[in-house]
């Protein structure tokens, strides 16, 4: 144990002031195990002293480190590739750490994350370790290509300004078959709806082949624009191995569709680098599904904020963050500042909606147990420059997906302009029965 001990030691230096230019700053929260230090219990300093040997296991393991002396270490390599523990708030749990920017392979991600998100989180000195933050230096992010469109491209797209993009889920999930599914985007985008996306496990099923569902979708939305005089998109769920995601974007191309989704935490930051990598010129839409698995729990894991950063480097350009006010995980402020992408700690602002080095900005989407009522408290909280998702509370409207569609439209258009629901249902009967429906 002495020896595992000794071998961590020398990376606290609580004067140490990181280099914007050349370190990576990481956040953790963490929780010493039982006896994971030698020092005597019972006194507060042998509390700190145990929760900075801790710490300095984390900033050993994750970078030159290893349970016990190297002879191979040379002195010169330590002073430089050796991180810098220059926080330690034992009774918030938190530390951070600045290592040298020479520790991460430029433009990968699974490095990244095999490197500060890996074995540190299966050793046995730690009970809890969450990652909370990375702070990348501009040098390293400009090794990405980030969005390609990004929320500007996305408007100018889809010519929508002043409101928040009204968006609608295929329900139900899977069950419909391809001309089901078209029937039903056309009658929804027909109510108002801009955008309409496959849900996370609708791909390529035995009922609705992907390609199938491609043509079929794409000839109802040339149909419904030249109806409406409304520019509408469909997001096709090309979710699978890296080869089959790039032929089924590929086809997307081809047959005239301009967005993609991605189930990122599934398909992983490989692929999702791999396809943007592509230039193919198509709106990348990340889902989130599966991301709970580690971001749930407030003190083990990774937060949805790192997710979130992550995504933004290997260039998704719409991500689902959270509602709010729905039925997925995320309050308020953990949303906001996600959407923000601001750093509560010191006033660093490198916001999601605006410049981040070269990388362009990526639009929110609120998906997940929303009705037309909760436009007004949604985009009183989020504000107007996200892609609000409608699913069951477009399809289950009483009066069916049309009637729906125009309360989601009416409500998401009143609520940007200021006019109260009250009044708002007043002049729709489609809203007004939603209201009456589910509730406000």
């Amino acid at each position: 144990m002495a020896v595992f001990q000794t071998s961590y030691k020398g990376y606290v230096n609580l004067n140490y002031e990181p280099d914007i230019e050349r370190d990576v700053v990481v956040t953790y929260f963490l929780k010493p195990a039982s006896g994971s230090a030698s020092a005597p219990q019972g006194s507060a300093s042998a509390d700190k002293q145990k929760f900075e040997t801790v710490a300095e296991a984390v900033a050993g393991e994750s970078s030159i480190g290893t349970w016990t002396h190297l002879e191979t270490l040379s002195d010169a390599t330590k002073r430089k590739l050796s991180p810098h523990i220059f926080v330690v708030d034992k009774k918030r749990g938190f530390v951070k750490m600045a290592y040298p920017i020479d520790l991460f392979e430029s433009g990968s991600i699974p490095q990244i994350l095999s490197s500060i998100g890996g074995n540190v989180f299966s050793m046995k000195i730690v009970d809890e370790l969450r990652l909370e933050d990375i702070e990348f230096p501009e040098e390293l992010i400009n090794s990405f290509p980030g969005p390609h469109f990004g929320i500007h491209g996305i408007r100018k797209l889809i010519g929508v300004k002043g409101r928040p993009l009204v968006g609608s889920i295929m329900k139900p999930k899977v069950g419909l078959n391809s001309k089901q599914n078209a029937e039903l985007a056309y009658k929804t985008w027909k109510g108002g709806v801009d955008v309409i996306k496959d849900d996370e496990n609708l791909t390529s099923l035995s009922f609705n082949k992907f390609e199938d569902r491609v043509k079929l979708v794409l000839q109802k939305k040339r149909q419904v624009e030249k109806e409406t005089g409304e520019k509408k998109i469909y997001v096709f769920n090309i979710t699978a191995p890296a080869d089959v995601a790039l032929r089924r974007a590929e086809y997307v191309k081809k047959m005239g569709g301009e967005c993609v989704m991605v189930d990122i935490v599934t398909m992983g930051w490989s692929a999702i680098q791999y396809l943007r990598s592509r230039k193919l010129g198509l709106i990348i839409h990340g889902h989130r599904a599966g991301h709970s698995t580690f971001t749930k729990n407030p003190f083990h894991g990774m937060s949805m904020y790192v997710v979130a950063k992550l995504s933004r480097l290997a260039g998704i350009d719409q991500l689902h963050t959270g509602t709010v006010v729905g039925k997925m995980e995320g309050g308020p402020e953990e949303v906001s500042i996600i959407d923000h992408f601001l750093h509560e700690d010191d006033g660093a602002v490198d916001r999601l909606r605006e410049d981040w080095s070269h990388l362009k900005s990526v639009m929110p989407i609120a998906s997940g147990g929303l009705h037309p009522a909760l436009a007004w408290p949604l985009i009183e909280i989020l504000g107007t420059d996200l892609i609000i998702n409608f699913g069951g509370g477009i399809h289950g409207h009483p009066q069916g997906s049309l009637a729906g569609a125009r309360a989601a439209r009416v409500a998401v258009d009143a609520a940007s302009q200021g006019i109260s629901l009250a009044a708002a249902t007043k002049k729709c009967s489609e809203l007004k029965a939603a209201v009456e429906y589910w509730g406000k």
